[in-house]
């Protein structure tokens, strides 16, 4: 095994040429440096050296062993700024930018959860309109549906069901429908206009419908106003399962789930973050967000869609 010691000698009088310069800059006795690079030759059964007039010149070993001393150096340089990390205190600021839908309603709760477990550390919460579309390294972003190439690392968390729901008092009034193709009958929530170029169904036995642009009288861009406008019975709307089955929880008979095993097709959840090793701060939030989400949204999408295709729909 190599000296560090040894190797940093090496590389700087390779690069000074002069065992004197290198004394200086090192603040080493010159006979310190001759000891380490006579030790390293040893170790390496050849010279790597040899004097020119008033230079020190490297040989055909020291050239070719030059470039194994640099990375052999990075890397030691590497791994003990990583242990460093490793017992250093999570403490500093945080920035993670999130899909409005996720911002109340799973968001929230994770970052009380990180800053009860790290007092020294805080966190800024943004919430985005629109998924990045370039590098970020300031934030780590978190993003509902498909995600273009940006030069982000892309990570699937999983995959956002959703169904079809309404207030029961609104559908013992208006009618509950029986196929997709009676939507069109009925008042619709929309959110974030997700439905504004229409909505496919798919159903494990009947196939696929595509339903027409949906003429929605309210559309919201927070995931929590368009259940509260559902729960109110001001129309049907297209829900996450997940979410659905959380109000029910704090608010019984809120809530039902139309057309029975029609679903929308499943979003997928995706983490995104810089490329490379992450500070300790970082990777300790992405961790917490792998191991918290959902078990919903686990559920098993074998066989159904990722994104809506009206071109392939087919009415049944």
């Amino acid at each position: 095994m190599y000296d560090l010691e040894e190797l940093k000698t090496f590389i700087d009088v390779m690069d000074s040429g002069s065992l004197t310069a290198s004394a200086r800059r090192l603040g080493v006795a010159k006979s310190t440096l001759s000891r380490r690079i006579a030790h390293l030759e040893t170790q390496l059964s050849q010279p790597l050296l040899r004097r020119q007039a008033n230079r020190l010149l490297p040989t055909e070993a020291g050239s070719l062993f030059l470039g194994y001393a640099r990375e052999m150096l990075r890397i030691a340089e590497q791994s003990q700024l990583a242990l460093d990390d490793l017992k250093a205190e999570i403490s500093g600021g945080l920035v993670i930018k999130v899909h409005s839908a996720l911002a109340r309603s799973f968001m929230a709760r994770q970052a009380e959860l990180f800053l009860k477990r790290h007092p020294k550390a805080s966190l800024e919460i943004r919430t985005l309109r629109s998924a990045p579309t370039l590098p970020d390294g300031s934030a780590i972003h978190l993003w509902v549906g498909t995600v273009a190439e940006c030069g982000l690392r892309q990570e699937t968390l999983g995959w956002i069901t959703r169904g079809v729901y309404a207030n029961p008092d609104y559908l013992l009034h208006r009618g509950t429908p029986s196929h997709p193709h009676e939507l069109k009958n009925h008042a619709w929530v929309d959110l974030l206009g997700d439905t504004e170029s229409g909505m496919t169904l798919d159903h494990p036995h009947h196939g696929r419908y595509h339903l027409p642009s949906a003429d929605s009288r309210l559309r919201v861009d927070q995931l929590a106003l368009h259940a509260d406008a559902i729960a109110r019975g001001q129309g049907v709307g297209l829900m996450p399962h997940w979410m659905a089955e959380r109000r029910l929880q704090h608010h019984p008979d809120t809530l039902v789930q139309c057309l029975g095993e029609w679903q929308a097709s499943p979003l997928p959840v995706t983490l995104l973050y810089p490329y490379g090793h992450q500070p300790r701060k970082i990777a300790t939030l992405i961790d917490q967000l792998r191991q918290s989400i959902p078990a919903d949204w686990q559920r098993d999408t074998v066989g159904m869609p990722a994104v809506d295709s009206p071109d392939s729909a087919t009415a049944h």
